[in-house]
């Protein structure tokens, strides 16, 4: 009996966890959109873009700012993603570079205000902290480019990826305000950061 008492329940229990987890999904696409239109998005506008009410948004996410560091971790790993495609580890280190930065903007600017958004929201080192990841690739890769020759020497590799990290959402951060042109951002910072990098 209790054997079959536990199918039940998985059997019933089967499509709760599918409703949630499509819930969640909804939520957090929902979210995405909406922060990178609009930095102080609020639960019920998020709640109303999913198609879901208030009691099962916070059901998933009892508050804005757990809501904000899952979107935030989603597009965060999307991003790894997009630089290990880039292979960081392979190829001539500027040319790379130049790769990664092409590929990584369509990423940040369709986020638009989402940065905006988590760094009203987030303490500062918190969100550093989580973008460790992908910036762990970009380390390895100006480490590279200073052994080869391509990349100055005469500046830290941790303050040459910090610089990196901060142009770009910067330039995030311009394109979302309306001050820099999107679709001239990604050859802005392609060639503001290869200069930055260039030996003397």
């Amino acid at each position: 009996m209790a054997r079959t008492r536990d199918h039940g329940d998985r059997v019933a229990g089967t499509p709760r966890r599918a409703d949630a987890e499509r819930n969640i999904a909804a939520i957090i696409t929902a979210a995405a959109e909406c922060f990178a239109r609009d930095p102080d998005a609020s639960m019920t506008t998020i709640a109303k873009a999913a198609g879901l009410g208030r009691v099962t948004l916070y059901a998933h996410f009892p508050s804005r700012e757990q809501l904000l560091r899952t979107v935030l971790a989603e597009t965060i790993a999307e991003s790894a993603g997009i630089i290990e495609a880039v292979s960081p580890d392979e190829g001539p280190p500027a040319e790379v570079f130049a790769q990664l930065i092409r590929s990584c903007w369509p990423l940040l600017s369709r986020f638009g205000s989402l940065h905006v958004a988590v760094q009203r929201a987030l303490p500062a080192d918190e969100v550093r902290r989580r973008h460790d990841q992908p910036l762990a690739h970009v380390e390895r890769l100006v480490a590279r480019g200073q052994a080869e020759g391509a990349f100055r020497t005469d500046l830290p590799v941790e303050w040459l990826v910090t610089t990196v990290y901060t142009l770009l959402h910067a330039a995030a951060d311009e394109a979302a305000a309306g001050r820099l042109a999107t679709e001239s951002v990604g050859e802005i910072l392609e060639k503001t950061l290869l200069a930055m990098l260039r030996p003397e």
